[in-house]
Order: C-alpha cells, then structure tokens, then sequence
C-alpha cells in the first residue's frame, strides 16, 4: 500500500479511536453526575450529601475504585422504558480508611429514590461477594425508598440474597451498615443482619411498617421521627450502635472504629504505640468506700487503657452496662463493665443483649474481652421475667462461655448471685480473674442475706434494727469480701486498684497466642 494510503488509513483510525473515546467521557460523565439536577438539589435541601459525596468523605483521598457503572436497570415496563437510571441507583466499589482495604456500596437517593431493583441489588451482592471473597470489611451506605415496585418479585429476590451474603459475611469480615435516609419494610434486614449500625440524626429513617400503614390498619397517628427515627433506634430499640450530629461526624466515627478492629477473622488489629493513661484519671479514688453510692465506671476503663482513650459502643442504649473497646500497651481489647450510675448495674433484657452480642464479635475478630465486674444481680420484676429476661440472660452466660479468646475479669466492688457468675467468672473459662479489697462476692448482698439467715434472731431481739446491723456487718466480714472466693482459687489474684493495669497488660502478655478447641460440632444453639 502506498505512503500516502497507509497514512490516510491511519488518520481515519485515530479519528475514529477519538470519537470513541469522547463518546466514552461523555456516556461516564453522564452517570457520575447521578440523578437529575432537580433530586439533586432536593437531596441537598434535606440536609443531605449525594451518594458520591458520602463515598469521598468516608475514604482515603482518590482511593476509590468504581465497578459497574455501566449496569442498567432490568425492567422496561410501567413507563419505564429505556430511561436512564444512572449506576441503577447504588454505586458499588473498593478504596481504602488510613490505608487499609474496604468494600464499600451507597445508594443514590437522587436516582429513583435508591429504590431497589434486581440490577441494583446484584451491584451490591457482587461487591459483598468481592468483601469475602478479599477478606475486607464491607460498609454499606443505605438511603433507598424501597423495593422498587416496577420490577416486583425481582426486588424482594435482591434483598433475599442481600441478606444470604450477610449471613455469610458474619463473623468472616466486620459488616458496617451507614443509615442516611429512609431504610424501610424489608429493607432493614440488611442492617440488622450486620456487626454496626450507624445513625445520623434528622437524617436516618429505619422502620418495617410505616406512619401511613399505622394509621390505616391500626387508626393510630404517629410522627416518623417517634416512629423510627435516629434517637428512636439509639436510646430505645437498640437497633443503632452509633448517634451522630451530621454526616462528617458519623464518618470520622466509622474511621475511628475501623482503627480498632482487624480487617478480617484471620487477623488481629493493628498495633500502634503503647502509652500509659493520662495522669487524671486516678483510680484508687474512684470507687466510692460506700457500696451503696454509685460511680462512673468509665473512669476506671479510662484509668487503664493507653492515652485514657476508650471508644463507647451504643452508649445510649441499655445505660446499666458499658460497652466499647481501648487500647494496652497499643493492643485493642473489648470492654464490658457494669455501670452503677444507671439502676445500680443490674443485668437485665436490653443490657444482656447488648453485652453478649458484642462478646461475641470481639470473639470473632480475636479481641480480648476485659470485664470489670459491679453487679448486685439480674433485675428483678414481673416486667422483666415477662420480657424474657431468663432467656435474655442466658444469652451472656452463652457468648462468655463460648468465647475462646483472651478473657480477664476484674471484680471492683460487687459480685451478686447470678451476676458474678455471668459477668465473665472463673467458671465461665475466665483465663484470669482479679479483685479489689473491697469486693463484695456471695450469692445476695449483706442486707438481704442478714435478714434471710438470721430471720429469727433479728425478730426476737429486743432491738431488731440494731441486731439487723450487726447481722449485716457479721455476713459482710465473713461472707462479703474477695477471700473467700480466692480460697477456692476462683480468684488469681487480690490487688489493689492501683495495680490493675499492671495485672492486665501481664494477663494480656501471657494470653497472646492462647489456644483453645471447642467440641467438634456444626454450631450451638444460642438462647436466640
């Protein structure tokens, strides 16, 4: 072919190379943008970030990595037609929070509500799929109307295998579930099926059935945010683990979070530079000489953990318990502690709940369960054994009892009946369990006890009040104090509270590569 030909052809290639490209920018342009510049402006309206938004301010700076950009929704009937649906409403893909890998999906509000289809929804199983399949956390942003009604059955079949590759996910990789919008009807189960849930308030909307339907099946008015709104599932349901102000503050949360816990079951958290509490959290003088006057149990876990930094997990739910997770000697370890500033510390149904399920997750990802113990019992009531408080409380005999990893207990104060042993003793496999002096370990406390045991003599003194106080003194000076459990070598150790970090960083030392085999079986049957 001559000179002149093999440069014509090559013009018309380039020119044609280039107008595919062009047509490839504009398509990919097109879809970035997401949904119309009017749902965009009412997604602003509302106080809200755009999908992408969302995505950028959670990750590392343009470390995100989009997939299926391109995916079109399945169904052309009902008007639908060839309308374009950018991304089908969710976008899907992988970045990284300080370095390290996540899978990450985010509903687009500003296309079709986020309303879920059959493409839609293979977007997000895919990405799940790539979670396991790469052994990386997965955080799911959910602002959706719903199933998308126009493609029937096909959406109720999405959320079937959205929540399949939950159950799946759990326990092999953390699931974080981002609420920042409505998150109604079967949709919910996604969130409820994960290991956190984050809530943003004026902003997130979690609820089966809503106000509407209430009204005309039950005649009953109810406002949303009463209904389901963020405070709703944060102080009352237990349904959220995180409350946040706006959306930058629930982010930076989630970042933080992640700092804490491995990327997957096959791991430890990372570790970062030991240091010692901060100088003003004193600890000998935070237990009160009187048992009967309350004390933040948070100071103590500040009194031990590096920088006195401790990250409170659903610190508005089920207040009688605390939860959450800090570092030793640069090590993540998860907290659970009675919390005597609410009803004195009782076990009951919220509280049980919220203590077990977070065992359990610590034991999943290898974190090791600290507990300080100041228990005087299992709430009584009929309200409480109405609601299921034995099956509820059998729930943290079951996740202590199954837990293999690294689990301290420190008694600061009282150990009463049923509480002492499930709040991590000796004879739930405890590796280690310290006291105070000033604990308090029987089976009732000395009031109670004095006017059981010593019923007749009280009664017939001639000062039985007086008597009562001696009794209660005689019990408490034989039977209320750390010595005798240590007897029976249910105890390690007697120290003083000063000493406490010093016993954990040395039980923590020793424990590090624990082993431990449970009976061969398909799985146990938790008092679900």
């Amino acid at each position: 072919m001559p000179v002149a030909g093999i440069a014509a052809l090559s013009t018309r290639f380039t020119m044609a190379f280039g107008n595919k490209i062009r047509d490839f920018h504009e398509k990919r342009e097109k879809l970035l943008r997401g949904g119309s510049k009017q749902t965009v402006e009412k997604q602003k309206a509302m106080g809200k970030l755009t999908a992408r938004e969302r995505i950028n301010r959670l990750l590392d700076k343009d470390s995100f990595t989009e997939y299926d950009l391109f995916v079109k929704h399945a169904v052309h009937d009902f008007d639908m037609g060839d309308t374009s649906l950018p991304g089908d409403g969710v976008i899907t893909g992988t970045g990284t929070v300080d370095g390290s890998p996540v899978a990450v999906y985010a509903q687009d509000f500003t296309v079709a509500g986020g309303s879920l289809g059959l493409m839609h929804s293979r977007k997000i199983t895919k990405i799940m799929d790539y979670a396991l399949q790469m052994r990386m956390p997965l955080i799911g942003i959910n602002d959706s109307g719903g199933a998308r009604i126009q493609e029937g059955v096909n959406s109720l079949a999405g959320y079937g295998e959205i929540f399949f590759r939950n159950t799946m996910l759990s326990g092999v990789v953390p699931q974080i579930s981002v609420i920042l919008g409505p998150c109604a009807g079967g949709a919910v189960y996604s969130p409820a099926l994960t290991d956190f849930v984050f809530v943003v308030d004026n902003v997130s909307k979690m609820f089966i059935t809503g106000p509407e339907v209430i009204k005309a099946v039950l005649g009953e008015e109810i406002a949303m945010e009463d209904l389901g709104g963020a405070r709703v599932h944060s102080e009352i349901s237990g349904n959220a683990h995180f409350f946040d102000e706006d959306e930058e503050e629930c982010f930076a949360r989630i970042r933080k979070l992640l700092a804490f816990i491995p990327g997957n079951n096959s791991e430890k958290a990372r570790v970062l530079k030991a240091e010692e509490p901060l100088a003003d959290h004193g600890i000998d003088s935070i237990v009160p000489d009187d048992p009967t006057l309350p004390y933040d149990v948070r100071d103590v876990i500040k009194a031990v953990v590096d920088s006195s930094g401790f990250f409170e997990i659903m610190e508005n739910f089920a207040g009688s318990i605390v939860i959450g997770f800090g570092r030793i000697e640069g090590r993540t370890a998860g907290f659970v502690a009675n919390q005597p500033l609410e009803m004195a510390g009782v076990l009951d149904v919220d509280s049980s709940d919220k203590a077990a399920r977070f065992i359990r997750f610590c034991d999943a990802f290898n974190i090791p369960v600290i507990t300080f113990v100041d228990v005087p019992g299992y709430l009584p009531g009929a309200d409480q054994e109405h609601a299921g408080l034995i099956r509820h409380g059998a729930k943290i005999l079951y996740s202590y009892s199954e837990a293999t990893v690294p689990k301290i207990t420190v008694i600061l104060r009282k150990a009463y009946g049923g509480g002492y042993i499930a709040m991590g003793s000796r004879h739930l496999r405890a590796d280690f369990v310290f006291a105070w002096p000033a604990a308090e370990i029987a089976v009732m406390g000395p009031e109670g006890a004095a006017n059981i045991i010593f019923r007749k003599e009280i009664m017939s003194s001639g000062d039985p009040e007086e008597m009562r106080r001696q009794k209660i003194r005689e019990y408490r000076k034989k039977f209320a104090n750390p010595y005798v459990a240590a007897s029976e070598g249910y105890i390690d150790a007697v120290i003083e509270p000063s000493e406490t970090r010093k016993y954990l960083v040395h039980a923590l030392r020793v424990t590090e590569n624990k082993e431990i085999q449970l009976p061969p079986k398909k799985h146990g049957l938790p008092p679900f």
